[in-house]
C-alpha cells in the first residue's frame, strides 16, 4: 500500500529539477515555517532551486 504521510510532514517534488520540499522542513528562508503544508503555500510560491510553480510539483508517495 503507497503511503504519502500525514499533512506537514509529506514531501513534495520538483517535476523540473527534483527539488524536494519537506512539510516538516518548511522554507524558512522564505516565510514558510516548518510544518507548512504544501496546499498553504501561495500561488506565487515558486521553487527555490529553478523558479518552477507549485504545478510542477508532485506528492512524494513511498
Amino acid at each position: 500500500m503507497s503511503n504519502a504521510g500525514p499533512p506537514g510532514k509529506r514531501n513534495w517534488m520538483c517535476l523540473t529539477c527534483g527539488y524536494v520540499y519537506d512539510e516538516a522542513v518548511g522554507d524558512p528562508a522564505r516565510g514558510h515555517p516548518p510544518g507548512t503544508r504544501f496546499e498553504d503555500l501561495p500561488l506565487s510560491w515558486r521553487c527555490p532551486d529553478c523558479g518552477a510553480g507549485k504545478e510542477d510539483f508532485d506528492l512524494v508517495v513511498d
